[in-house]
């Protein structure tokens, strides 16, 4: 009685994650995720494509994250190629918050360089966590060259992953803050105050960094 009423309740769950109440959803997603169940994983990484709301996708990711890793790590990392941004965007999400290193070497510098903004910025954070011991100075290389791109928001992710390598970004951060381009000049010194200080808010870096290029400053005066 108790294994056919657990088989329902998970039916029940599963077709939750295609109602088209997003209550209905999240509800739908956290009670999976508090029963891991294996045959839940296929469904979970097929709605994490395709939901529309960011509550209920962190909630799918959550119950993503309840499944063994040798379970979801398979489904992850074929959407990581998927052709839909989404999909990409969200399965790097996720491994970022399973952080299991084995999911490493599907961060590529395509990824890392996605056309799509919130791709970039999901594989900016994922590749933050899951780089081996080592290999934190080439991460670094790839992620200066985005250095000026985007948005606000997008800089700021950018500035966050380089800050959270710590100081090894040194040698690959500093040449950016007399390049060509004054948004890159910016966004390098804005990081590079961070690292300094990181109570500094991003804002605040930004206008110092700006007020540095404006006197004609490099922002490597006294060092």
């Amino acid at each position: 009685m108790t294994t056919t009423r657990q088989h329902t309740d998970a039916m029940r769950a599963l077709q939750g994650l295609e109602d088209g109440r997003s209550s209905v959803r999240l509800r739908a997603a956290l009670a999976v995720g508090t029963t891991p169940d294996p045959r839940f994983v296929e469904k979970l990484v097929e709605r994490c494509a395709i939901e529309p709301e960011f509550f209920v996708r962190e909630a799918l990711t959550w119950a993503l994250t309840r499944h063994p890793v040798s379970v979801t790590l398979p489904g992850l990392l074929r959407e990581v190629r998927s052709e839909r941004a989404q999909a990409r965007s969200q399965a790097l999400h996720t491994l970022s918050k399973i952080g299991d290193r084995q999911a490493w070497p599907t961060i590529t510098r395509a990824l890392l360089s996605d056309a799509d903004d919130e791709v970039a910025r999901s594989a900016w954070r994922a590749a933050v966590v899951l780089v081996p011991q080592g290999e934190e100075s080439a991460l670094a290389a790839v992620l200066v060259t985005q250095l000026g791109r985007g948005e606000r928001e997008t800089q700021l992710s950018l500035s966050r992953a380089l800050v959270a390598l710590g100081e090894v970004i040194l040698p690959a951060l500093r040449p950016a803050t007399t390049a060509p381009d004054p948004r890159v000049r910016t966004h390098a010194l804005a990081t590079e105050r961070l690292l300094r200080d990181p109570d500094t808010g991003f804002e605040s870096a930004i206008e110092e960094a700006k007020r540095v290029l404006a006197l004609g400053g490099s922002g490597q005066e006294g060092r």
